[in-house]
């Protein structure tokens, strides 16, 4: 029998669910899911995330597109989630097909299949969820009637090694978009699906931030590097050489009705984004540069969507999520009133990146107050001064321990603190100092708590990242980084110290995956077909087949993940631009091999592109919220307090330990890149 509609896909469903762990995230009906009338709606959406229920219901940029689509009363989207291994075997033994939660229809049913893509080590599960959809794998090879199969995400920003497989790409911010690509497919449906899929994909090409990666092709040098990636002349009077991303000028009102799930999830919470983007220009940090311009949301909009929040779901607590947290200008205000509002009812408040300071602290004890004190986070990434210069994360080691003195004193007994090692110029005294502030902070907590302190340490191995400064840099050598780590565990052994570390080929990995180019494709299919699959779970990751498919597709992984760039080359993701240019990139890489610091965007602009390619968008928060709009870049218009600009970037100081005469003791082509540099912008 060929299962195909909701009756039938139930009827197993009753059979099978008894055979498998967690059943519960495949029977859907949680409170606050929308279930409408299938046959009553213009447009079908499957919101798909390609993991399990438990990560996928833990994504607010699902649960966003879940809401603003379904507020729609000719549109429904529902949720898909990829089955565990135990439930996919007894789907394929079966012949039960991907389904969705609200109404249980196949997922080739719908008209859109939306895949939301945060990060690389999801790209061979985006492969199963093709696979047990009964799709083709290659865009190439489906139908005008099969879905289209769109993605977004943080893993966009360099989507070349998934570009076989997913027909349109959106770049950026999709809650006003995700409409513009539904209208648009349903018009072409309307007509008769006229020029077939083609067509379709020509119009879509048109919406601001939609790259049709089918519409391009790449072309390389003899020695493997990239020479260009352009549209085909075919299509290059929709396709544009550069594709922008989207933003919203102003943040829409935030998700309320939130999914309560009937089992435990990741993060068992509601979640408000008080503000999106950073200002504080990390060297490492993807989500800081993707992110940008800082767009902060009203107070009083925060406040009543709490409200809401606690009327319409139950949840216990609820986070304030932004990537800097003590950066909101409302940030004091919201922790007063959210207490004082909700103390009988006592609720819980999460902040997670908050910065390391005593008013951090003074929040934290606020928040805690009647309630169990567990462990203040820290995230200095490095141990020294001078390392945290080079990745521009400028934090004081004596403040630090100033911070950790005011934590213990206060009662609480943890402190997690999270590292990276790899960072461009670092040497084993680096890695060393982790140890050793690790054994002065857990010293300090002695003092006030006894043997009840605890320092929790984790150690991550940077893995350079595309639109960021330390996109040229290669990812550290796996010897060194198994030294380091090997180092660390020597070190961290007393008693109330706990290490955690990653898989240094789980970093090659996604350095691979995040640095590749289209001739990746292969070896992501390949790996998939061998048994790669859930490859950000430890215990599932399959190094040997992906070692096996580079092998057969004859590529290799080091030259993808630990070779240095050229500040000239073109790198694959070059046509994409996030609003942050590649100049203004190129400086802040050789300010990181000087140790130069810039400043918070806040205090001082540096020009980085973000005004100019959204100056529109700007305006238009200006008037909608007046002011600046709430942006965090420079103010404009008249009676406006203007901030320095700088059209490129002028360090506030350069670190001592990393003085011109010294630069040669970390990197001796630093002086040529900067010739390069000086040359590309002559």
């Amino acid at each position: 029998m060929t299962v195909r509609t909701p009756e039938q896909i139930s009827a197993i469903l009753e059979r099978v669910l008894l055979e498998v762990r967690q059943p519960a995230r495949y029977i859907g009906g949680e409170w606050n899911s929308v279930v409408k009338d299938w046959g009553a709606v213009r447009s079908r959406v499957a919101l798909a995330f390609p993991d399990i229920y438990e990560l996928g219901m833990s994504n607010l940029g699902l649960a966003i597109l879940y809401d603003t689509l379904n507020k729609r009363e000719d549109v429904l989207a529902e949720r898909v989630f990829l089955p565990w291994i135990d439930m996919e075997q007894v789907m394929r033994r079966e012949g039960l097909p991907l389904f969705s939660l609200e109404t249980r229809h196949p997922v080739d049913e719908f008209d859109i299949l939306g895949i939301t893509l945060p990060y690389e080590q999801l790209y061979t599960n985006v492969l199963t969820l093709l696979d047990l959809a009964g799709l083709p794998l290659r865009s190439a090879d489906r139908r005008p009637e099969d879905p289209l199969v769109l993605a977004g995400g943080s893993a966009i920003v360099n989507p070349e090694p998934m570009w076989a497989f997913i027909d349109a790409m959106f770049l950026g911010e999709g809650e006003e978009a995700i409409h513009e690509i539904v209208d648009c497919h349903a018009q072409w449906r309307d007509e008769g699906r006229p020029g077939g899929r083609i067509e379709l994909l020509r119009r879509l090409a048109r919406i601001q931030g939609v790259y049709i990666p089918g519409f391009y092709e790449s072309r390389y040098h003899p020695d493997g590097t990239l020479r260009s990636t352009a549209p085909k002349p075919e299509f290059a009077d929709v396709a544009p050489a550069v594709v922008h991303k989207r933003i919203v000028s102003v943040l829409p009102p935030p998700v309320t009705d939130f999914i309560v799930p009937y089992i435990d999830v990741v993060h068992n919470r509601a979640a408000i984004e008080i503000q999106r983007g950073c200002t504080r220009g990390c060297r490492f940090c993807q989500a800081g540069m993707i992110f940008r311009p800082v767009r902060e949301r009203p107070l009083e909009e925060v406040m009543a969507a709490v409200e809401r929040i606690m009327e319409s779901t139950g949840f216990e607590e609820i986070s304030f999520l932004s990537l800097s947290s003590s950066d909101y200008s409302y940030i004091e205000e919201l922790v007063e009133r959210v207490t004082e509002r909700y103390a009988d009812k006592k609720l819980s408040i999460g902040l997670p990146s908050l910065r390391i300071e005593s008013f951090s602290v003074e929040l934290m004890e606020k928040l805690s107050k009647g309630r169990r004190r567990s462990g203040f986070t820290f995230a200095p990434e490095a141990a020294t001064d001078r390392l945290r210069d080079v990745i521009n994360k400028p934090i004081d080691t004596n403040l630090m321990l100033q911070t950790a003195h005011e934590v213990y004193s206060r009662g609480w007994t943890t402190i997690k603190m999270y590292f990276m090692i790899g960072h461009p110029t670092q040497t084993m005294e680096d890695v060393e100092a982790i140890a050793q502030l690790a054994h002065e902070v857990l010293h300090i907590g002695r003092q006030y708590v006894g043997r009840k302190a605890k320092v929790r340490v984790g150690v991550s191995t940077l893995v350079p990242k595309a639109q960021t400064p330390f996109q040229w840099a290669p990812l550290e050598d796996e010897k060194t980084i198994r030294a380091q780590i090997a180092h660390l565990r020597q070190r961290l052994r007393a008693h109330g110290l706990h290490l955690s570390t990653n898989d240094p080929r789980e970093s090659l990995m996604e350095a691979f995956l995040s640095r590749g180019d289209r001739k990746l494709a292969p070896v992501i299919e390949r790996a998939w077909r061998l048994g790669a699959g859930f490859d950000a779970w430890g215990d599932q990751f399959d190094w040997e087949a992906w070692k096996r498919a580079f092998d057969e597709v004859g590529l290799d992984m080091d030259w993808y993940a630990r070779r240095e760039r050229s500040i000239d080359e073109v790198l694959p993701w070059d046509h994409l631009n996030v609003g942050v240019k590649k100049a203004f990139l190129i400086q802040e890489y050789l300010h990181s091999q000087q140790g130069a610091v810039v400043d918070d965007c806040r205090e001082h602009c540096y020009s980085c592109g973000i005004i100019t390619l959204f100056k529109k968008e700007r305006r238009e928060a200006q008037q909608t919220l007046g002011g600046d709009g709430n942006w965090g870049c420079p103010a404009f218009g008249r009676g406006a307090e203007r901030q320095p600009v700088s059209p490129v970037p002028v360090p506030l100081y350069f670190n001592d330990e990393m003085s011109p005469d010294k630069v040669g003791e970390f990197d001796h082509r630093v002086p040529q890149r900067r010739q390069r540099f000086e040359a590309l912008n002559a």
